[in-house]
């Protein structure tokens, strides 16, 4: 895959649900966020994507070993699939996102868009953690407020469509992001096809 087809994906938007966390900041406390989160400090909500980023720096190398030895292919697997239960159990424990409940947005490697009750001006900085489902990752990020708009049509009174740009994020929750993206819009894609096959039958 050349550049150009990264930059691409990058820029793929999908509609999704998931659970949100936010708060502003003191943008001149940015400098300084970011570099607890380039030292890996930021704590367990990330647990499960940097686990998620070891896997993905395996996979050649278990395919590797699939080729060769499925057994134990398939043992490795397994114990993968142990550590990210564990993971899951303890990120439950630990997060307070699993006591909100799961809400819409629209989302990217760039940015996201969400509905907030309380409007937010334009160059706002928020400290954003976003938990993506089904795969429990955490991220951990900074972003600003592009522009945040009160519902058009009247529909939820009091609720505001905040969007986002990001400021900061890691190059492995990028990637994560793109491939949740990616995998979303395959799934959509996935029962479009299926719904017209079932209207022509």
């Amino acid at each position: 895959m050349n550049q150009q087809q990264d930059e691409r994906r990058e820029y793929f938007r999908i509609d999704d649900s998931l659970r949100l966390g936010y708060r502003e900041i003191d943008p001149g406390t940015l400098e300084r966020r970011i570099e607890v989160l380039e030292k890996g400090q930021e704590g367990e909500f990330t647990l499960l994507s940097s686990l998620a980023t070891v896997t993905r720096e395996m996979s050649g190398t278990l395919h590797l070993i699939e080729s060769a030895q499925r057994d134990i292919a398939a043992y490795l697997k397994s114990i993968d699939r142990k550590i990210e239960i564990l993971g899951r159990a303890f990120l439950a424990r630990s997060s307070e996102l699993f006591d909100q409940p799961v809400q819409s947005v629209n989302l990217s490697a760039t940015g996201i868009c969400f509905e907030v009750e309380s409007p937010l001006q334009p160059e706002t900085v928020l400290e954003l953690r976003i938990l993506l489902t089904p795969s429990y990752s955490g991220i951990h990020c900074y972003a600003e407020v592009i522009a945040c708009e009160a519902d058009a049509e009247g529909e939820r009174e009091g609720r505001y469509s905040l969007r986002t740009r990001f400021l900061y994020l890691r190059d492995a929750d990028r990637d994560l992001l793109i491939q949740h993206v990616i995998q979303r819009q395959g799934e959509a894609i996935r029962k479009a096809r299926r719904r017209r096959e079932q209207e022509q039958q």
